[in-house]
């Protein structure tokens, strides 16, 4: 730890539970849990639960999805839909599961899908799903009662995977507008929701198996220390997410891939950002050997690219930015000579509670940029305010940013990541280039190796030629699983979804 940043980082990370919350009652009801989170929701939206704070309460829980992704084996099972086929290179069509209803007493038909397609269509509608499609165009049809065809403007061949991140929702949730009151086929609904909680209570008419749990209380505490603490003095019966440093206990801590690469995007068209010898210097200032070992722990992965080793389109060719202080400061130094505006200010937008030690590692990131020369500052917010610099429109006053994002793609297909992050239509993207364009288009018509290569040529133009972002990590995540819990483990899914049906609780 050589670096002047990196021997801050005892200070940084060194975080106290003589601070832990009272206010929540011990969970130790029959058949009831608290789960405690690193952050508050943003809100209950299922158009927006591929965000991780929002898909943790309801994914699987209150809503559910035409196909169940099995992310450990790359392939797709029945869930509401009990099967599907391909009509045309364009239509798929999915049977649907018979007698399920929704938590307000609708019917779960083709309508219902129809009618969430197009919510997930409907562009007056802020929808983080839907950036799993680019700038794809679905049209759905009901042929029948129990049968959906749903048409694409180009070729999807992993459609039936695709949908399986489209949570299904009642038809009588608004066509345009966001709801803080979800209501789906789920094994539990929405008790109540405020600042400090959400509550879900077992749904009494659910299609599917009993379940253990019949009660929730999700509550959120920023301090990966206090989360720990809070399950370990059974204040709380499970936290999905703590930091390295506190999984301290082999009987109650589980370490696993969660499918999480994180990055700092860079606003590429913004000056100085707008230079590619910028863009590589910011990727040249930082000691990512030390950082990652430091606050992820040894097991972390370093990244090249935003899928991992194993995600159909990951290029293994390309290698990790290495840590080059020097070079930096010459690449800065050579654009400042050009009459690029390197000492413009900078702005990190950061995330309150994003992941275990995101805000450490930033600080620790900004010590680095700093000393090669930057000039940067850091603004942290709540995931409500940091979603506005997150999709487009990005606020117009700005200025030059580097966004933490973390992102996870547990399906498989590089198609989950790529057209979100680098098309130019993208909803996250902030680069605009003709040639990735054109190949990403080919790609997500793709099937088999072809479209595996050409993912991979994405990645290569992303990484090598146009320098999008600064890749991070892929994850290790770290889980405590408190005494009342039996058999529960942490999978690839678990920082974007807990199936409370699947949790079991001692006798």
């Amino acid at each position: 730890m050589h670096s002047k940043a990196l021997t801050r980082l005892s200070g940084l990370i060194a975080l106290s539970i003589a601070a832990v919350a009272s206010g929540t009652a011990l969970a130790a009801n029959k058949g009831e849990i608290t789960v405690v989170l690193p952050e508050q929701p943003a809100n209950l939206e299922p158009c927006r639960s591929i965000r991780n704070d929002i898909g943790r309460i309801i994914n699987m829980n209150i809503t559910e999805t035409l196909t169940d992704i099995q992310a450990e084996e790359g392939t797709v099972t029945p869930f509401l839909a009990t099967s599907w086929e391909q009509v045309d290179d364009l239509t798929w069509r999915f049977k649907l599961r018979d007698g399920v209803k929704f938590q307000d007493g609708a019917d779960f038909n083709a309508d219902a899908v129809v009618h969430t397609v197009n919510r997930l269509m409907n562009r007056n509608l802020t929808c983080d799903s839907r950036s799993k499609f680019g700038d794809i165009k679905l049209t759905p049809k009901n042929v029948d009662a129990h049968t959906v065809e749903i048409k694409s403007d180009i070729p999807i061949p992993i459609l039936p995977t695709l949908m399986g991140t489209v949570q299904i929702v009642s038809p009588k949730l608004p066509l345009d507008k966001e709801t803080n009151a979800p209501v789906g086929t789920g094994p539990y609904k929405l008790d109540s929701a405020s600042p400090e909680r959400v509550v879900l209570t077992w749904f009494d008419g659910y299609w599917g198996k009993p379940a253990k749990v019949r009660k929730t209380t999700f509550v959120w505490r920023p301090e990966s220390a206090i989360r720990a603490a809070m399950v370990s003095t059974g204040e709380a019966d499970l936290t999905p997410t703590i930091a390295v440093q506190d999984a301290t206990n082999p009987a109650t801590d589980f370490a696993y891939l969660n499918s999480e690469t994180t990055r700092m995007r860079i606003d590429a068209q913004m000056p100085p950002l707008n230079d590619r010898r910028v863009r590589e210097a910011l990727n040249r200032a930082i000691d990512w050997d030390a950082l990652g070992s430091a606050l992820f722990g040894d097991d972390v992965i370093r990244a090249s690219q935003m899928v991992a080793p194993g995600v159909r389109g990951h290029n293994p060719d390309i290698k990790p930015w290495t840590h080059d202080p020097q070079r930096a400061k010459q690449l800065l130094a050579e654009a400042r000579e050009d009459g690029v505006p390197v000492d413009k200010e900078i702005k990190l937008i950061a995330r309150n509670g994003f992941f275990p030690n995101s805000a450490e590692s930033l600080e620790a990131m900004m010590g680095m940029w700093e000393e090669a020369g930057f000039n940067m500052t850091m603004v942290q917010l709540e995931a409500a305010d940091w979603v506005r610099y997150l999709d487009k429109p990005f606020p117009a006053e700005r200025g030059p940013t580097l966004f933490q994002q973390q992102h996870d793609n547990n399906t498989g297909d590089a198609g989950f990541t790529a057209p979100v992050m680098y098309s130019s239509n993208g909803q996250y993207s902030t680069i605009a280039d003709a040639d990735i364009d054109k190949v990403m288009r080919q790609a997500m018509s793709a099937s088999g190796d072809e479209r595996a290569k050409l993912f991979q040529t994405v990645f290569a133009k992303v990484h090598d030629d146009v320098i999008a972002d600064v890749p991070m990590y892929h994850m290790i995540g770290y889980t405590r699983v408190g005494k009342r819990i039996e058999g529960w483990r942490p999978t690839l899914k678990t920082n974007s979804e807990i199936r409370l049906s699947e949790v079991n609780l001692k006798d």
